[in-house]
């Protein structure tokens, strides 16, 4: 049993989480769950490389939108079944990850220019998308509804709530193993000081890459979920900004480097957004664009300003104070 204490928490997270469809019954409400979820999975991708690794991405859009349009190409250009295409999906993500890495951190870019690389791939990425046929273009590719299990596509919203879920929590128990191995002592160490790591042995590039591979393959998960529940994509929505900006807003505003504020974080931001965006359209009468990207803006400069480990810190930091 004590092997299983530092996976209870999770596991009792996910438990909960798990029964939301049936405490919020509404088709909006598990929407929004579900959508929460996968920008939390997406998260934990970026986490993993920003959080525990320090190096701070701009474009985990490359990823998310590499594993959303290869599901959707297998399944509906090749005839594949989704299931199998799946973990061909999250390969290609993983694999974008390793050779962005490998250009990346052989080139010994870090900090402001690493970020601005990852940003300029995920624009590529995008003008690409925008243009080739197999991805529709402009107008996008869409998956047929076919609703069967068998073909990733489910009846009622909650069974996919709890896929998604399956996903998380599969995400959230594999870095909670690797937060307490080597390579999440490595990757530590990294993000503290590469010289130091360097001196002590440590594969600085290898760790390095091996945290971006993994990372794409996390995220990648993220877009062929998006893909299967919306069944919609087109350049801005798989390699838009917004999908870069909301995986590292959720880790630094719930935790960064902590297996929790991904999913913290997520549900503080799209719980704040979606009331901010009800609130005030109740009072102009109409929805009011760009309100989400000004509160997410606030709350970034609120989070960096007073919490700069984040709500989990934040929250640890008062409980000591109280003791």
């Amino acid at each position: 049993m004590s092997g299983l204490r530092p996976y209870a928490a999770i596991l009792a997270v996910l438990a909960v989480l798990a029964v939301l469809p049936a405490v919020f019954t509404s088709g909006t409400m598990q929407n929004f769950l579900i959508f929460t979820l996968i920008v939390a999975l997406a998260g934990q991708g970026w986490n993993l490389l920003g959080g525990y690794g320090g190096q701070f991405s701009f474009g985990h859009a490359s990823f998310f939108g590499t594993g959303a349009y290869a599901i959707a190409i297998l399944q509906e250009r090749l005839g594949l079944n989704p299931w199998v295409a799946l973990p061909i999906a999250i390969g290609l993500g993983a694999l974008v990850g390793a050779v962005i890495g490998t250009l990346a951190f052989r080139a010994r870019l870090r900090g402001s220019y690493f970020a601005l690389v990852t940003l300029a791939f995920a624009e590529v990425f995008r003008i690409v998308a925008n243009v080739l046929p197999v991805t529709g273009g402009a107008a996008g590719i869409l998956i047929r509804l076919n609703v069967d299990p068998l073909n990733f596509q489910f009846a009622d919203r909650a069974t996919f709530h709890r896929l998604t879920v399956a996903f998380l929590g599969a995400v959230m128990l594999l870095i909670r193993a690797l937060e307490r191995g080597r390579f999440g002592a490595r990757l530590v160490a990294v993000r503290e000081n590469e010289d130091a790591a360097r001196a002590l042995g440590v594969d600085v590039l290898r760790v390095k890459i091996a945290a971006i591979t993994l990372s794409g393959a996390i995220t990648a998960s993220a877009g062929c979920l998006y893909a299967q529940k919306f069944l919609y994509l087109d350049a801005m929505i798989a390699y838009g900004p917004w999908i870069s900006v909301e995986a590292l807003l959720a880790p630094i505003i719930g935790g960064l480097g902590t297996v929790f504020g991904p999913v913290l974080g997520a549900f503080v931001l799209h719980g704040i957004g979606e009331f901010t965006k009800t609130w005030i359209a109740t009072l102009t009468g109409g929805a009011l664009p760009g309100v989400d990207l000004v509160l997410f803006g606030a709350l970034l400069i609120v989070t960096v300003g007073f919490a700069p480990r984040g709500i989990l810190g934040l929250a640890s930091r008062l409980t000591m104070r109280a003791a």
